[in-house]
Parts: structure tokens; sequence; C-alpha cells
């Protein structure tokens, strides 16, 4: 599936998920961004996809912020030129017991999972409707479909992205622009390595009895950029390994 000569933005693609997707649409021919805050995180995704041919460049900044955003936005139409396709990847977790979540711990959890990937996708989608053409996928998560204990700040956030997903999907629809949204269940990545719970006993009871990988949401969003998506929009395509039928 071709992306030649698309500008991709992958937010917090430093790591883990947001790795996998910068290099996956690199090699289907895009130049990446990759923002992330992590700046050596950030160099190392694109040192893989400089050392297989592919076009990309760091920004380091703060995706939740509308200053961080523009600054990294323009650096990136300097460099490579309009951007048509974002993956709003950046994002923080938390286990904490209801009662005992904070109003900070819920501002910050909404700032970088909600508004993040809501003034990201604000400060690109002028290119969009330029080029008459444009794709959004914004990783959710499959813990706000089910619910999850003790998370349920980063629940509410990644509910919110769900439904910007679907809000922004029926606004862009007639103009080239499609929305979808990826919610990974149980990937094995840096962040759920830090949760506290063991993820290989975990994932042996999940219907596939492994946990996911990084790769396997890469695959599902280089099919949601592709011109063979361009009639799905507005869908959650769930990569959880089945865990969802439970």
């Amino acid at each position: 599936m071709s992306l030649k000569n698309r500008v991709a933005v992958v937010t917090g693609g430093g790591k883990g998920i947001g790795r996998a997707v910068s290099t996956q649409l690199a090699r289907d021919g895009a130049a990446v961004a990759v923002w992330d805050l992590d700046g050596p995180g950030a160099e190392e995704t694109v040192a893989v996809i400089r050392q297989e041919g592919g076009r990309a460049m760091t920004c380091m900044g703060d995706a939740a912020s509308k200053a961080g955003i523009a600054a990294s936005l323009a650096r990136t139409r300097t460099e490579l030129g309009p951007v048509t396709i974002l993956i709003n990847n950046a994002g923080i977790t938390g286990f904490v017991q209801f009662t005992e979540i904070a109003e900070e711990a819920l501002d910050r959890m909404l700032a970088i999972n909600l508004k993040g990937p809501f003034f990201c996708t604000q400060a690109i989608i002028p290119d969009m409707l330029a080029a008459g053409w444009g794709r959004i996928v914004n990783i959710s998560s499959s813990s706000a479909q089910s619910g999850a204990q003790a998370m349920s700040h980063y629940v509410a956030s990644k509910g919110g992205v769900i439904g910007l997903t679907k809000a922004l999907a029926m606004e862009y629809a007639g103009r080239g622009i499609t929305v979808n949204n990826v919610p990974p269940g149980f990937v094995d990545t840096p962040m759920l390595r830090s949760a506290p719970l063991n993820v290989d006993a975990t994932a042996a009871t999940s219907p596939m009895k492994r946990p996911g990988k990084p790769e396997d949401i890469a695959a599902a969003c280089s099919y949601l950029v592709s011109e063979a998506a361009g009639y799905v929009t507005g869908q959650t395509i769930s990569v959880n390994g089945g865990r969802y039928l439970l």
C-alpha cells in the first residue's frame, strides 16, 4: 500500500507502538515526522527508518501544548512538506484507585491523552483540507471499551478519543478525510511492562495466549491510512487478540 509523496506525523513515535507505526509508514513510502518528548527515543526511531532507506525527521516537543505543536508542525512542513497523515499515539497511563485520583492527575491525563489529539488534529487538518485528502488514526485503548479497575481517569481520556474520532469522521467525511481509531489490547510495550501486573501470566489467559506486538497495531494503521481504506471512516478497529470477546 504505497504512501509515496505522503507526509505523516506520528506523535509518541520514540518507542513502542509509535516506533512500530513510524517505521511501517516509512516502509509504505511516507516521509515521517516523529514527534516525541523523548528526544533520544525519537532519534532512534528516525535512525531505524533512515537505515532502511526511508525519509524521516525528529521533532522533540509536547504534543499536548498548542505552542509545541505549532513549532513541530512548522519544522515538519519546512523539512518534509504539508502533512496529510496523522497518527495520534502519544499518551500516558496511570493506576490509581478512583477515590484517590487527584485533580492534578486527572488534568494531566486529559491534557495529554485527549487534548493532545484534539489540538494536533486541529493544527494539521488544514493541510488535509487543502490537499482534499487526509488520514487520521487515533490510538485509543481497549480499556475504553471494556472498562478497567484503578484506571478511571485513563479510561475516561481514551473514551473521549473514541468519541472525538466519530465526531471528526462525521464532520470531514465529505472532504476526502477519514478518521478512525485503533484501541490496542494488551500490547507488549514499555508502558505495559511498567504496569502493576504479570504480563506473561495475564496474556496466557487471553484467547491467543500471548500479548500483542506493536507491529500488530502498525499493520492496522498501515491499512487505515492507505488508499484501500478510502471508504472506511468513523470506525473502531480493535486489535486485541480477541480479548474484547471475553
